[in-house]
C-alpha cells in the first residue's frame, strides 16, 4: 500500500476540541473513515483553558456566596476560600493539562489522530509535517479562536494574561487588573477576587455584559463592587509596562494603576491565520462564511464549524453545529439530497440564528436566550418587554435571604411569541433551557400559560411574567 493510499480518508478534521471531536464522532458513526489533526491538547480550549477550568474556579465561589445568604449556614462560611484546594480541584478537571483520556476516546471511535500543525495545501488536502492527508468528501475546519490583544506598544514584553493564563494560574496574584467587560472579564474578576486577589476591572464601555439586557451588567457590577472589586466604566488603557515584576497601567485619563498581573479579555480572533486558507482561495485569518449545513460558501467540500464561522462563540452551539455538519457530510457522501426549508432537518443549523442560550457564571448569574429588547426593536419586530423582580417568587426567598434578581421576556406583539428571555440572579442558569425551548419553539403565550411551574421553585417566575403580560 502506498503512502498516498495510507493517508486517504473520507473526512479530515482540523482541530480536536469539542467541535472537532463531535464532527468525528458523527462521521465515524456513519461509517466514514476520519482523520483528526491537533497541534495542542486533544479536547481543545474548552477542556483546558475555558469552560471546564473557569467553571471549576467559579463553583466554590458561587457555593460560598449562596451559603452566606442562608441563616443557619452564614456563620459557618465567613472565612476565606481555600485557594490551594480550589486550584487543585480545577487542575483535576483539566487532567493536569494532559489529554490521555481524550486521545483514548478518539481511538475508541475508530478515528486516526495526527499530532502537529495541519495546513490546507490545496482542495481536499491537508499536510501535517511530512504526512499528506487527502479527503474524499470533506475537510472540516474546527480550529476555534484565540484571545485577541490590543495594539499597545510593548505589550508582548509585559507578558499579559489572556483567558488561558487566567484559567490556569497556579496562585492568586495579589493585585489583578482585568481589561474588558464581557463574559471572560466578569467571570475571571468574580473568581480571582474571591480567591484573594484585589481586582480592578477596566471597562471601555458604559457597563458590563453589553450584549445582554442592561440590567444584567448593572446587577453583576454591583455585586462585584460589594465583593471588593474596583469596577471602572468608561475607561481605556493608554499604556502598560512591567518593571521588576510590577505592571503599571496608565488609563486614557492619565491615572496610574499598579498590579501584579493584567488580564486582557477584549475579544476573540479566529485561528485561521496559518492553516493554508490561501491555497484554496480564502483569506488567511478570516472568519469562515458558511451555509446552514456549515459548508463554506463557494465550496462543495470545505466546512467551517464552531467558533471559526463567528455564528455563536459558545461550546454548546459549536457542538450543535458539529452534529449538523457530521450528518450533512454523511448524507452527501451517500449521495442523498439535503432537504430545503425543513425545520425538522438534521442537516441544517438554525438554532444559532435567533435562539442562542448563554449563561454567565458570575454572582449573580446572568442567563439569556434570543434577542434583547434593543436587538428585537432593531430587527424590526413590534415588541414589548415584560419585567418581574425575581424576589416576588416564593422559591427565591427559600433559595436565599435577600434574594436579588430580575427577569425579562421580550414579547412579539404580533405573533404573541417570545423573541428573548433574560434572567439575572443566584441559580438562574438552570432556568435558561425552559426559555430556550419557548423561544426556539416559538411557543404561543396562550400555550405557555398552561405550562404550570412547580411550587416553590425559581421556575415560578414564568407564571409571574405571564401574569404581568396578561394584566398590563
Amino acid at each position: 500500500m502506498t503512502e498516498t493510499e495510507t493517508n486517504l480518508y473520507d473526512v479530515v478534521v482540523l482541530g480536536a476540541g469539542p467541535v472537532g471531536e463531535n464532527v468525528a464522532d458523527r462521521t465515524r458513526a456513519a461509517g466514514l473513515t476520519t482523520a483528526v489533526v491537533e497541534s495542542e491538547l486533544v479536547g481543545g480550549e474548552c477542556s483546558y483553558w475555558a469552560c471546564m477550568p473557569s467553571k471549576a474556579l467559579l463553583r466554590p465561589v458561587i457555593a460560598r456566596a449562596d451559603a452566606r445568604r442562608l441563616p443557619g449556614l452564614r456563620r459557618a462560611v465567613q472565612g476565606p476560600l481555600d485557594t490551594e484546594a480550589v486550584l487543585a480541584r480545577r487542575n483535576w478537571f483539566t487532567g493536569d493539562w494532559t489529554d490521555d483520556g481524550q486521545v483514548d476516546w478518539i481511538k475508541s471511535i475508530g478515528a486516526d489522530l495526527y499530532r502537529g500543525h495541519g495546513r490546507l495545501t490545496g482542495p481536499r488536502t491537508v499536510t501535517v509535517g511530512d504526512k499528506v492527508l487527502t479527503a474524499r468528501h470533506a475537510v472540516v475546519v474546527a480550529t476555534g479562536t484565540r484571545a485577541a490583544l490590543p495594539d499597545l506598544p510593548g505589550l508582548a514584553e509585559v507578558r499579559p494574561w489572556t483567558s488561558r493564563e487566567a484559567t490556569s494560574a497556579q496562585s492568586a496574584p495579589g493585585r489583578l487588573v482585568v481589561v474588558g467587560g464581557g463574559v471572560v472579564a466578569t467571570e475571571m474578576a468574580t473568581a480571582w477576587q474571591a480567591l484573594g486577589s484585589r481586582v480592578t476591572l477596566l471597562v471601555r464601555g458604559k457597563g458590563l455584559l453589553d450584549r445582554m439586557e442592561p440590567f444584567a451588567g448593572e446587577l453583576v457590577a454591583a455585586a462585584l463592587t460589594e465583593a471588593g472589586a474596583d469596577v471602572r466604566t468608561g475607561t481605556s488603557v493608554a499604556s502598560v509596562t512591567r518593571t521588576d515584576g510590577t505592571v503599571v497601567v496608565v488609563t486614557d485619563t492619565g491615572e496610574r494603576i499598579e498590579a501584579d498581573e493584567i488580564l486582557f479579555a477584549v475579544g476573540r480572533a479566529p485561528r485561521t491565520d496559518d492553516i493554508g486558507l490561501d491555497t484554496v482561495g480564502l483569506a488567511p485569518g478570516s472568519w469562515l462564511t458558511v451555509d446552514d449545513s456549515l459548508r463554506v460558501t463557494g465550496t462543495d467540500w470545505l466546512y467551517g464549524v464552531g467558533d471559526v464561522n463567528h455564528r455563536a462563540l459558545l461550546t454548546h452551539q459549536g457542538k450543535y453545529q458539529a452534529r449538523i455538519a457530521g450528518a450533512a457530510i454523511a448524507a452527501r457522501a451517500a449521495g442523498t439530497d439535503l432537504p430545503e426549508n425543513d425545520p425538522w432537518s438534521a442537516h441544517a443549523a438554525t438554532a444559532d440564528h435567533a435562539s442562542v442560550p448563554q449563561v454567565v457564571f458570575t454572582d449573580p448569574e446572568a442567563a439569556a436566550v434570543g434577542l434583547s429588547l434593543a436587538e428585537a426593536e432593531q430587527a424590526g419586530h413590534r415588541v414589548r418587554a415584560v419585567d418581574v423582580d425575581m424576589s416576588s417568587v416564593a422559591g427565591a426567598g427559600l433559595y436565599a435571604e435577600g434574594y436579588q434578581g430580575r427577569a425579562r421576556m421580550v414579547v412579539d406583539l404580533e405573533q404573541e411569541i417570545l423573541r428573548g428571555v433574560t434572567f439575572v440572579g443566584p441559580g438562574v442558569g438552570e432556568l435558561i433551557h425552559s426559555a430556550t425551548v419557548a423561544v426556539a419553539g416559538q411557543v404561543p403565550l396562550a400555550r405557555l400559560w398552561h405550562a404550570v411551574p412547580s411550587y416553590p421553585t425559581l421556575s415560578e417566575v414564568w407564571l409571574r411574567l405571564l401574569e404581568a403580560y396578561r394584566d398590563n
